[in-house]
């Protein structure tokens, strides 16, 4: 076993089992997928670090923790469609492909999208598909998906990334007051979403998704 496969199963027993995540294929897709690969060379030591990582200014891949509560929340089945935006250099959604039938995949930073279509390409991911544009915008031209994940936090969720929600589908996030982060899954019913606490958790507020601040004297 590689030194890095050894941390990648240290990663699962220590940071994911112990957080009451228990669903086969989201252990299983986190066993088999080389997170050293999807992080900037220089964090390759980190990658299995119980912390957020670094990709790219106000930009982090997700603990293995957080990520793996918000997909073992979202249960995501085999036939489902997936919009994953903020997808970084690609982990997120490399793990998430292994769960559904396919991934769209959203990150505006033009080097991020470059280097996440190469590595998945070269993991033979193929599944899933880079979109380089707005996070906020997500793609309404592939849509609409059974679930959305967006890997960062959010102060406030644009109209038009829930309209990209299926009836019946389901979004998770984290969501950030200040300082302080809680993860919470979104349900759409009748057209509105409806939204439930899961677990606290912080990150930084992806691009276009701060809430507009009021003038104030």
């Amino acid at each position: 076993m590689s030194d890095f496969a050894a941390r990648r199963m240290m990663m699962v027993d220590t940071q994911v089992r112990p957080s009451d995540v228990t669903k086969f294929p989201i252990i299983d897709a986190m066993l088999s997928v080389p997170r050293e690969l999807y992080v900037p060379s220089d964090l390759r030591e980190a990658a299995y670090m119980g912390e957020n990582l670094e990709l790219a200014t106000g930009r982090v891949l997700l603990e293995a923790r957080t990520l793996a509560k918000l997909l073992d929340a979202l249960n995501i089945q085999p036939g489902e469609l997936v919009l994953d935006v903020g997808a970084g250099l690609g982990y997120s959604t490399a793990v998430i492909a292994r769960l559904a039938e396919a991934v769209i995949a959203v990150e505006e930073d033009a080097a991020l999208a470059a280097e996440a279509t190469r590595l998945l390409s070269a993991e033979g991911v193929d599944n899933a598909h880079i979109l380089q544009g707005p996070l906020a915008a997500g793609s309404a031209k592939h849509g609409p998906y059974d679930v959305i994940v967006l890997e960062g936090a959010v102060e406030v969720v644009p109209p038009a990334m829930l309209d990209q929600l299926k009836e019946g589908g389901r979004i998770g996030c984290l969501f950030m007051d200040g300082a302080l982060g809680v993860a919470r899954i979104g349900y759409k019913r009748d057209g509105a979403v409806s939204w439930r606490f899961l677990f606290n958790a912080a990150a930084p507020v992806l691009p276009g998704f701060a809430a507009a601040r009021g003038f104030v004297l």
